[in-house]
């Protein structure tokens, strides 16, 4: 079927950190979309650009098409983590299954 190219530990360690990773980079999708105060300082967006928008509709629309930007990027990088997960899951299964051969 296939061999293992990683370790048990190392499987374990990105299971582990690979489900903290969605967690976390879902939550912080979530409070990017509805635009949590908290991660101002967080969004990309252009400063001189925002104080040079004509009226303040100009500069929010900048302001929430950042944040639309942050959650789009952390929602992907959540789906990378998701892949990472299966991978290390698989890399598991087959680790615990070769040390069941070999015993």
């Amino acid at each position: 079927m296939g061999c293992p190219v990683c370790g048990p530990k190392l499987s374990l360690c990105g299971i582990i950190t690979s489900a903290w990773g969605i967690v976390m980079l879902i939550l912080m999708g979530v409070f990017f979309i509805i635009k949590s105060p908290a991660f101002i300082e967080d969004v990309n967006f252009d400063h001189d650009k925002v104080h040079k928008a004509g009226t303040v509709e100009a500069a929010n629309n900048l302001i929430e098409e950042a944040y639309q930007t942050s959650a789009y990027n952390c929602f992907i990088a959540g789906g990378i983590y998701v892949v990472i997960l299966i991978f290390s899951v698989v890399q598991f299964k087959w680790n615990m299954r070769a040390s069941y051969v070999m015993s």
